[in-house]
């Protein structure tokens, strides 16, 4: 199987029905299978062959989702781009993929036409209404200047995607996935229930985001209406919940807690709201018990997962959200495997673990990426024996629910976003009066954690946290740079082997913390 299939199933059984809905503009699946090949033809003719990576930084629309399934339905590879990362970081990721061609809406005209310059040769196209930018092609006329052409119909081990995410060395690292992985995960979700053909699913959370992928696979595949809006605000997801009777939404818990506390709720129809999905980070049990009291007819199911699995490896089905599985502590737990995955936990040897017992979680099954985009060595060590490491502590309990209660690597979950402490301190270390510092993630009520620097300034140096955060802005994407920071002339805890004791920096903040994630 490939990610076109699910198009090509839909035109076979559903060629009239609703397909995609975006600021009022509805197409059904015969549409957008039409405007897939002829955009795919256009892809063809700018130099996008078979295995070519085309790129896309845009806010959510119909167009994004046509982008995914016309470079599939050419042969080559897309690479959606991080809508919060700097131009600096983008041209970095455009560079290691070496994307011949780049499609931008008008939120990044701007953005796009700089990364044209410092990449020369890219082609760009411009996915939005109104005048197009000098230098880019319009997206409607590549559809209407090119005749539709057929499915490249690519194999299930051949590579479908890069999706860049946050490493450990400070460098993003782009994430392979097969179309096979795709597919595998789609499967997954739909057996387990989620996304079903009579779905109205809204894009909310970002689509270049795989959390939100997981949906949109399943959905290619079920031929579910796919609705969106240009990204997240409470009262736009309601609009669109009651205009266009959405059934099922996937959102990060910081997403849930503004969408189901904000005093407008209650002014809108949301009665057609029968699930939520929420992943990225755990849900608090106060937001929970909140969002379950402003929505009681509403179902919600936690994914864990990782970009690097396409993206679920484990599923908490609403079941244990509520009366006995609650009453057994479950609704603290990230599921149990979902179909096609094994999970275990292992120590620092790679050996598992008895239940009840911390360790690595590790995860196997088709949805495992293919590895990391030319980089060899961190695709053998993420990848040992077969399984992929995670970098998140965790336990089993004797009924195979996965429990998270802390990360093996050095990562912070701010708001839905992934933010590794390594990039952080990189940035922050490269002011002068820095001479020593670290990064680790505090409580936050809002956005699960919050990114704290703790910085030893050089002797005789000065340096105000305001000045360190602006640093930090010119460097990396805003969500990434310190909320907070603690200036001292203080060494920082060491272990015996020179490293910093990261723990003890955390240990006042999350000592009457019940979880150690947030």
């Amino acid at each position: 199987m490939n990610i076109t299939h699910g198009l090509r199933r839909a035109l076979q059984i559903n060629a009239d029905g609703l397909a995609t809905v975006f600021n009022g503009r509805k197409r059904n699946w015969r549409e957008v299978g039409d405007r897939v090949a002829r955009l795919a033809g256009g892809l063809r003719a700018l130099g996008v062959g078979e295995g070519e990576r085309v790129a896309i930084l845009s806010m959510n629309s119909d167009r994004y989702l046509e982008m995914y399934l016309a470079a599939g339905w050419c042969g080559g590879v897309i690479v959606p781009l991080n809508i919060r990362w700097s131009a600096l970081e983008n041209e970095d990721a455009l560079r290691d993929c070496r994307a011949v061609a780049l499609v931008v809406d008008k939120a990044f005209a701007s953005t796009g036409a700089a990364l044209a310059k410092a990449i020369p040769g890219m082609a760009m196209i411009y996915a939005d209404d109104g005048d197009v930018p000098e230098g880019m092609r319009s997206y409607e006329d590549v559809i209407a200047a090119h005749e539709p052409i057929p499915d490249a119909m690519r194999k299930a081990d051949d590579l479908a995607g890069i999706f860049y995410t946050g490493g450990t060395t400070g460098r993003s690292k782009g994430v392979m996935l097969s179309h096979g992985n795709l597919m595998a995960n789609a499967l997954n979700a739909l057996g387990e229930g989620l996304f079903p053909g009579t779905s109205v699913y809204l894009h909310a959370a970002p689509m270049f985001h795989l959390a939100n992928g997981a949906a949109m696979y399943s959905l290619l595949l079920s031929g579910g209406s796919n609705v969106m809006i240009p990204s997240f605000t409470p009262e736009g997801v309601m609009q669109a919940m009651q205009n266009e009777r959405v059934t099922d939404v996937l959102l990060v818990p910081t997403m849930i807690q503004m969408f189901v506390d904000h005093p407008a709720l209650k002014n809108y129809d949301l009665s057609s709201l029968k699930n939520i999905v929420y992943g990225a980070s755990p849900i608090s049990e106060a937001v929970l018990a909140r969002a379950s009291a402003a929505l009681p007819h509403v179902q919600f199911t936690q994914a864990y997962g990782m970009t690097e699995l396409s993206p679920i490896a484990t599923l908490l089905h609403w079941k244990e959200h509520i009366g006995e599985g609650k009453a057994k502590g479950r609704q603290r737990a990230a599921g149990r495997a979902t179909l096609g995955c094994e999970v275990r936990i292992v120590d620092a040897d790679d050996k598992p673990v008895p239940y009840g017992t911390v360790g690595e979680i590790c995860v196997r099954g088709d949805n495992v990426m293919m590895g990391y985009w030319e980089r060899p060595e961190e695709t053998a060590r993420a990848l040992a024996g077969g399984w992929m490491h995670t970098g998140d502590g965790g336990y089993m309990d004797e009924h195979g629910f996965v429990f998270v209660v802390d990360r093996v690597k050095d990562m912070i979950i701010s708001g839905g976003e992934n933010v590794y402490s390594v990039e952080v301190e990189n940035a922050v270390a490269q002011h002068p009066a820095v001479a020593q510092c670290a990064v680790i993630g505090i409580p936050h009520d809002a956005w699960g954690e919050q990114v704290h620097a703790v910085v030893v300034t050089k002797a005789g140096a000065t340096v105000t946290a305001d000045e360190l955060i602006a640093h930090c802005k010119a460097l990396i994407a805003g969500y990434k740079c310190p909320r907070s920071v603690e200036i001292t002339e203080t060494p920082l805890p060491l272990s015996g082997a020179g490293k910093i004791l990261k723990r003890e920096l955390r240990q006042p903040y999350w000592e009457k913390r019940e979880r150690r994630v947030s």
